[in-house]
């Protein structure tokens, strides 16, 4: 996975205190942006789909 990509809201001020994430048709990594060779977290894409879903279900309440 070499497609990382960071957060739209990660704005200039905060832009090195967030996730990065790079996706395959199968599988979603997410890794810390402040150390990118360290560990990194990998999910099944429906698994992470689900994830996000329950995310902005929670915040819209």
């Amino acid at each position: 996975m070499d497609s990382w990509r960071k957060s739209s809201y990660s704005g200039p001020g905060d832009g090195n205190e967030c996730v990065e994430i790079a996706t395959t048709p199968t599988h979603t990594a997410v890794r810390d942006s402040k150390t990118p060779a360290r560990a990194t977290l990998t999910f099944p894409a429906p698994a992470f789909t689900t994830f996000l879903e329950a995310l902005k279900s929670t915040s819209l309440r």
